[in-house]
């Protein structure tokens, strides 16, 4: 299994995009942006 480091700039969207949805999951999340829900 290969880890991947994600930039500053990606965690920092990821956290805009949870807040700014009500009612978000961290799964709908992790599809928008591409990534596995585990990797949130």
């Amino acid at each position: 299994m290969v880890n991947k480091h994600y930039p500053p700039e990606f965690r920092a969207e990821a956290v805009a995009l949870y807040r700014s949805r009500p009612g978000a999951t961290y799964a709908s999340i992790a599809d928008d942006l591409g990534v596995n829900r585990e990797t949130l």
